[in-house]
């Protein structure tokens, strides 16, 4: 959980009262009163998402529609170019894409979803690090883009195997969909802004809603006995088990998406040789790790014992070495696999699977393997 200020107020989502009805035992996160488990707690809650549908209260990230000033969303994506390493121009509408604002040394700003809407962009961004990313928005697109935040959207997300079958009863265009589908849809009779996409490694569906029927569209959700509200604590857990990388832990402003194990997310036409290559903030050293490499990296950790190796773990060659190589960003047990997965970063000499490393808990050195992730299989609708 992020510090903060303990005279500071925390923030409420459109569901906080709902939360309290249902019973979420409320914690403080990035700045919110958020639930971190209900009754059934985190291990049950894991699970039921795993086979049925899980419903996830994630509106305090933040929400922002990105105009250009000639009105063409095309003129909007070049100028988001500036700030992320992804071919923002080729999201064709109806469609997004994951990418990150970076830094000047290369390093992640933040991580964050774009969606193509048609004549504007739409962005998600996380929560610790909203009103910052707005600010950098302001601070660099301001010429050319109209940057219009909106507060008064919640978002939930539903994820699962059963997802798609709950959210048909309310929106017929949801079976359609398809992986990083994104657009304007009716849900429940409410304006809402649908993706197929999610945090857990499932199949499943992100829904942006007029924070005045949030709470009426959770209850009708509610009502299918498939679907169960599914606090931080098992939203954490999935997505470890799904390799999804937490902004601020697993990557942050001293790794870039080479580093972090994102390379995937940068298309040809932004690299060495590609039709608008470079162009970004940090572009020097990005390219220069796409083409050479970087000399660590994000990896996945299974542990050859039971005992969980969480955050801040140091990372050792070997049982007996001093100095440690590397740290854990993210770790516990995996409900799933009944056993403990983590994630670190590890020089690229030792950041091949099945590579062994040690993690130093509670006094003792750990053995780990360096695994492949994600843990867990995805369920995503191609």
């Amino acid at each position: 959980m992020l510090a903060r200020d303990e005279h500071t107020p925390l923030n409420r989502t459109p569901l906080h009262a709902l939360h309290i009805a249902l019973g979420g035992k409320l914690v403080p996160f990035a700045g919110y009163e958020m639930p971190v488990q209900y009754a059934p707690g985190v291990l049950r809650e894991h699970l039921h998402t795993r086979s049925k549908a899980g419903l996830f209260d994630v509106s305090h990230m933040g929400q922002i529609a990105l105009h250009a000033k000639s009105g063409r969303a095309e003129d909007a994506a070049r100028a988001l170019e500036r700030l992320v390493p992804q071919d923002i121009v080729a999201v064709a509408p109806g469609r997004q894409r994951y990418a990150q604002f970076t830094n000047e040394n290369g390093g992640i700003l933040d991580d964050l979803m774009v969606a193509n809407f048609g004549d504007h962009l739409f962005l998600v961004v996380n929560a610790a690090c909203k009103a910052e990313d707005e600010a950098h928005l302001r601070e660099h697109l301001s010429d050319v883009c109209i940057i219009d935040p909106l507060p008064d959207r919640a978002l939930i997300a539903m994820q699962g195997p059963r997802a798609q079958s709950a959210l048909a009863k309310l929106c017929a265009d949801a079976p359609a969909m398809r992986f990083m589908d994104s657009g304007p849809h009716e849900v429940d009779g409410l304006d809402c802004f649908v993706s197929r996409s999610g945090y857990t490694g499932e199949d499943g569906f992100e829904i942006s809603v007029p924070a005045d029927g949030a709470e009426r569209l959770v209850k009708k959700l509610l009502e299918n006995d498939d679907v169960r509200l599914i606090g931080l604590g098992a939203r954490d857990s999935l997505r470890w088990e799904a390799g999804l990388c937490l902004s601020g832990h697993d990557i942050a402003t001293t790794t870039t998406p080479v580093e972090g194990a994102l390379e995937w997310s940068i298309q040809k036409g932004r690299r060495h040789s590609g039709a608008r290559a470079g162009g970004f903030i940090g572009a020097d050293k990005i390219l220069a790790q796409l083409d050479k490499g970087a000399p660590r990296r994000r990896v996945g950790l299974k542990a050859e014992g039971r005992a969980p190796v969480r955050e801040g773990a140091a990372l050792f060659a070997d049982s007996a070495s001093v100095e440690p190589v590397g740290s854990v960003t993210s770790g516990g047990f995996g409900p799933s696999l009944n056993a403990p997965v983590a994630m670190g970063y590890l020089p690229a000499s030792l950041a091949a699977p099945g590579t062994q490393v040690f993690a130093e808990v509670r006094g003792q050195r750990l053995p780990l393997k360096v695994a492949a992730t994600p843990f867990v299989p995805n369920t995503y609708k191609r």
